[in-house]
């Protein structure tokens, strides 16, 4: 780096302070003469800085708000400040402010030395946010940020609701936070398929290096794929509808993996409503450990499972 680079880095890290300088102080800050300070000034103003200055005794150089935010300059001890406080907002329950704490944190983390990266583990991992739901590794989400970004295929390993385990090879196009979960949407290579998967039950990603031309998402957007509002439920695949006596959020987390599959009827009563390759069995056996009363509207192939279970359960009991 040149001399005049680094001397300009230097000048408007001092100008980024909340204060206001007078030229000669930050002449002699930077070793340099009052009319190097003003050539200087002058070389941040044609790059967007919009710096400002004031006549007078007690006039002098600073750094105002502009019609958009330039570059930041930080030092080691602001950057780790700012990591751990966008790891904390990541998770938080506040409606709006976590995808964009993702976004930063990723960009922020990739520039990150080393040593500060252990800092901001270290730290992280004493900064407990106060959220429902399971948490979630902020530096996964960053991951998934930065793959998004990058439109980089990305491998995990997912933890299905019954527990079993498989690998994914998938095409990330969004992050979507719902009801105090990460939801990632992505196109599933193995499955040729769209899926929803939740962030807390995703292991072990990277990234593979591959890029990929993003599909067309049948739906206007990642958050309204999550939420329901698709376009492709004519796809292949069972549509489940149940009602559920029972509050939403006693079956939230037990049975349906989107948010959109379960929807709320009442205080005491919800609808599983989705549409998923699922086997009846697997569903009805969901169903009946619940331990509530339900109606099935569909389709006929759950009902006919849990016809077979309460047969096997009736010649359980005979004598």
């Amino acid at each position: 780096m040149s001399d005049t680079s680094a001397r300009l880095l230097q000048l408007l890290s001092l100008l980024q302070t909340p204060r206001e300088w007078p030229g000669s102080e930050l002449a002699e800050r930077l070793g340099v003469t009052d009319r190097t300070v003003r050539r200087d000034i002058d070389r941040l103003r044609d790059l967007g800085y919009p710096v400002e200055a004031t006549m007078g005794a007690t006039g002098g150089y600073r750094l105002v708000a502009g019609a958009a935010m330039p570059p930041l300059l930080v030092d080691d001890e602001e950057a780790v400040a700012i990591a751990v406080g966008l790891r904390a907002a990541a998770g938080s329950a506040i409606a709006g402010i976590e995808e964009a704490s993702v976004r930063a944190l990723a960009k922020l983390e990739q520039v990150l030395p080393s040593k500060l990266r252990r800092r901001v583990r270290v730290l992280g991992a004493a900064v407990v946010p106060a959220t429902g739901g399971n948490p979630v590794d902020p530096e996964l989400l960053a991951t998934l940020a930065a793959a998004i970004t990058n439109r980089e295929r990305v491998r995990f390993a997912y933890e299905s609701a019954a527990g079993t385990e498989s690998r994914r090879n998938t095409e990330p196009v969004g992050l979507v936070p719902y009801k105090q979960r990460w939801y990632l949407v992505g196109f599933d290579l193995d499955r040729n398929d769209w899926r929803v998967f939740r962030a807390d039950r995703i292991q072990r990603a990277h990234p593979t290096g591959a890029r990929f031309t993003p599909r067309d998402l049948p739906a206007e957007s990642p958050a309204a794929y999550v939420t329901g509002a698709r376009t492709n439920w004519g796809t292949p695949g069972l549509h489940y509808l149940v009602n559920i006596s029972a509050p939403p959020d006693a079956v939230i987390g037990r049975l349906g993996e989107a948010p959109g599959d379960i929807v709320a009827r009442g205080e005491n009563t919800c609808v599983l409503d989705m549409r998923r390759d699922d086997l009846p069995e697997w569903v009805a056996h969901r169903l009946l450990e619940l331990g509530f009363e339900f109606q099935v509207h569909s389709p006929d192939a759950l009902v006919a499972a849990i016809r077979t279970i309460g047969d096997r359960a009736r010649r359980a009991l005979e004598t």
